[in-house]
């Protein structure tokens, strides 16, 4: 069997070539989305920190909003009870000195008790604690940030799912440029072309996967 000719020559330099001009575009595209994902990893722990920050700050507000609703669920206790026990002994004047003491916020619920005539109706409620007048505001509150700092919760665990999605992109855009730098090493241009085949499929493959990513940017 003789030498190869000049023409098969050729055509192995042209493949050489575009094997050659592959690896450089794979190693370009590569590169540059690896830099992104890793900037978006970071970008989404930021969001995590800042979330969970919010998030425990409204847990302390929801906390001291609740304690706020004790203390005045106490003051309305003391109150209540000390009215009622000048009613009882007939001391009107102290027993409208309390009345009149009353939080706004209680009062209502006082009022809408003593029209269900508790002494005579059967079936009344016992105090008015258990009508549905009885609302704090600070109660409400509470719970409104309690919810709030749930919600911000969840959105930073999702930010963190994201963070780490974006880490594995990283790993992934690596090993696609693993891929053509290896393909750069071997001499043969099949080898080569199918080496850099596995980091293009890889490259795409994470690509298409990453469009799907929402983004985060700071200007």
């Amino acid at each position: 069997m003789g030498e190869p000719g000049p023409r098969a020559d050729r055509g192995h330099q042209r493949l050489h070539g575009r094997a050659e001009l592959l690896a450089t575009i794979l190693l370009a595209i590569a590169a540059v989305a690896t830099a992104w994902s890793s900037y978006q990893s970071a970008r989404w722990s930021g969001v995590q920190a800042n979330d969970y920050s919010v998030a425990n700050a409204a847990r302390i507000e929801s906390t001291s909003a609740a304690n706020k609703a004790g203390q005045q669920t106490q003051v309305d206790v003391l109150t209540f009870t000390q009215w009622v026990d000048a009613y009882a002994k007939h001391e009107a004047k102290l027993a409208d000195f309390y009345f009149q003491r009353f939080r706004p916020e209680f009062k209502p619920a006082v009022e809408a008790w003593l029209a269900t005539r508790p002494l005579r109706t059967k079936g009344a409620p016992a105090t008015p604690f258990a009508m549905p007048r009885y609302r704090l505001a600070a109660t409400a509150e509470s719970k409104a940030l309690l919810g709030e700092a749930e919600a911000t919760a969840a959105a930073a665990r999702q930010a963190n799912q994201r963070s780490d999605n974006y880490v594995l992109a990283v790993v992934l855009f690596a090993a696609a440029l693993f891929f053509a730098g290896i393909s750069t090493k071997l001499s043969v241009p099949r080898q080569r072309l199918f080496v850099l085949g596995l980091g293009y499929v890889l490259f795409v493959g994470t690509a298409i996967w990453l469009a799907t990513f929402p983004v985060t940017v700071s200007v």
